[in-house]
């Protein structure tokens, strides 16, 4: 009898844990610094917001890795999420150029398939973008992609090495849409294109448009004229349910709808990246500058 007793004890202790646990809000963000400042940004509001217990669950290394961590239930949500790689990759569908479209397809099939809420947009679209050094951009009157084309044969170019072999948005459908290829192509880790560039190593990068290190390197962003990449729209994600339950959490999270603005992401990433200052530090006076948006209506 005392056994049985010590084991219902021990079932129903384990169970107000499990309970607990899953009580929690739990915060999954990925490696960069982008992720790792969204994460703070999203637990400041959650702890400012409502009464819940927040925990970050910090270097998850992919947006898979991120995805898979919300299957298995150790995440209920994600601090940022980005259309065009959910939409590809996550939802294995083909890319969608309008931003609007995009979003809409990425929030219907999250819901029917996973019941999950992707958020409106935070404001931002972390993008692929071509840039040059303020010197080249002046030599050859450089504001847009399609303005590389009489220089591109001479041009030597420096890019991720997971573009070069993407489908749909990859080194191929680039050359079929713009109708140029370049001299050289060097695929390279894109942490190393800002210097290569910025050092002459070669005269054009791809980069991710909210990077930190354009503002480092005073890098010129080129215009996609064209519109071959699609949108990469940034936002908060949840479990539906945590949602459901707690009416308080998607609020908060809706304060941030459309109030971080791409120049804005690049100069929060120039921060952290350029004045070594910590993700939680930048994220926490990001939201003091801005009082929590407290004088915002939520939707």
């Amino acid at each position: 009898m005392k056994k049985l007793l010590v084991v219902l004890l021990v079932a129903t202790l384990l169970s107000a844990c499990s309970n607990e646990a899953n009580d929690k809000i739990r915060i999954g963000s990925a490696v960069t610094t982008e992720s790792q400042i969204i994460a703070y940004i999203v637990k400041g509001m959650l702890e400012y917001y409502t009464d819940e217990e927040v925990e970050l669950i910090n270097n998850l290394g992919s947006s898979v890795v991120l995805h898979q961590a919300m299957l298995n239930g150790d995440a209920n949500l994600s601090a940022v999420r980005y259309t065009g790689t959910d939409l590809t990759g996550t939802l294995n569908q083909d890319p969608i150029s309008d931003p609007q479209k995009a979003l809409a397809a990425v929030q219907r099939l999250f819901q029917d398939e996973f019941q999950m809420t992707f958020f409106d947009s935070y404001g931002f679209n972390n993008t692929y973008a071509f840039m040059v050094t303020q010197e080249t951009a002046k030599k050859y009157g450089l504001e847009t992609i399609s303005d590389l084309k009489d220089i591109a044969p001479d041009l030597q170019v420096g890019v991720d090495t997971s573009w070069m072999n993407r489908e749909g948005d990859g080194y191929e459908g680039f050359v079929e849409t713009y109708g140029f290829d370049f001299g050289r192509v060097f695929p390279m880790q894109i942490g190393l294109v800002y210097n290569a560039v910025s050092q002459n190593e070669v005269d054009v990068v791809l980069g991710y448009t909210t990077d930190g290190r354009i503002a480092s390197y005073d890098l010129v962003v080129l215009e996609d004229d064209l519109q071959f990449f699609p949108p990469y729209d940034a936002s908060p994600f949840a479990d539906t349910e945590l949602l459901e339950k707690n009416p308080e959490v998607k609020q908060a999270l809706q304060r941030l709808v459309g109030k971080i603005s791409t120049e804005e992401m690049q100069r929060l990433n120039f921060l952290a990246d350029n004045n070594l200052i910590e993700p939680a530090v930048v994220a926490e006076e990001f939201l003091k500058e801005n009082e929590y948006f407290s004088g915002d209506d939520t939707p």
